[in-house]
């Protein structure tokens, strides 16, 4: 894993933070909606922010090729070592056009199916959380240094901190939360959603929708990292393996004490 470096995931930050800027400048005018054929919305963010992001990752010395959501045909399929970027340029999209600031930009480095090194960075709060393997993971609030996160430990008898949505929570998630017992609902935009467990503010994200993996991967390291797991719900690790299928099976966010989330789906 020495080619994993500090260096390399301060460079990734910064690559984060300069498609953050592009996208707060469209963010702060009138900006194009466009519509893609699966019906999600595309703006003019989202573009920027994707052709900052590939000719800069294109200059590290880390050569791999590139997964973008917004340009998945150029894709090949990873190199000889495994390795690939995963980018979602804008997370969020929803988000970023109702302008409540929870969108993210996501850069993550796969090997072997895995996320080694993941960056998330929320432009509009000025959060940013970074992560590798062998490193650690981090979250810098504003023009503050870095600071190591850990998932929390829960404790039995207090309720359960669930991140999920209010308006959008589902039955099938309505289900799991009844089974589970007592529970606070955590509401939260975009890949931020993983975030929160990985910096101990929840406990667990039930994710029971659909999700691509530009989506996830770059939150799933910080949230490794951080000491948490993320799991689909046969509790097999959700994997980047497959890149020919860009949809993630439904999955489990977990922190510490996790009371063996994948037994409540049988």
């Amino acid at each position: 894993m020495s080619f994993i470096t500090k260096e390399l995931l301060d460079q990734v930050d910064t690559i984060a933070r300069a498609a953050g800027d592009a996208i707060m400048e469209i963010y702060g005018r009138e900006f194009t909606i466009e519509q893609k054929e699966d019906k999600s919305p595309l703006t003019e963010a989202d573009a920027a922010a994707h052709l900052m992001i590939v000719n800069q990752l294109a200059e590290l010395s880390l050569q791999a090729p590139i997964l973008s959501e917004e340009d998945t045909a150029s894709f090949a399929g990873a190199d000889a070592h495994g390795r690939y970027w995963l980018v979602d340029p804008l997370d969020g999209t929803k988000e970023f056009i109702k302008r409540n600031g929870e969108f993210t930009v996501n850069i993550a480095l796969i090997e072997h199916g895995k996320p080694v090194l993941g960056v998330v960075y929320a432009p509009a709060l000025n959060v940013g959380y970074t992560a590798a393997k062998g490193i650690g993971a981090f979250k810098t609030e504003g023009a503050n240094q870095p600071e190591p996160i850990k998932v929390a430990q829960h404790h039995a008898g207090s309720p359960w901190r669930v991140v999920g949505s209010r308006s959008h929570a589902g039955d099938s998630l309505l289900q799991l939360l009844h089974k589970l017992g007592e529970h606070e609902l955590v509401a939260m935009g975009s890949s931020l959603k993983l975030c929160l467990v990985a910096e101990g503010a929840a406990d667990t994200y039930p994710r029971l929708g659909p999700t691509s993996l530009w989506d996830t991967g770059a939150a799933q390291c910080v949230v490794e990292q951080a000491g948490g797991t993320v799991v689909q719900l046969n509790g097999e690790p959700l994997s980047y393996l497959n890149t020919h299928e860009v949809l993630n099976p439904f999955f489990l966010v977990l922190g510490q004490n996790d009371v063996h989330w994948p037994a409540l789906f049988n």
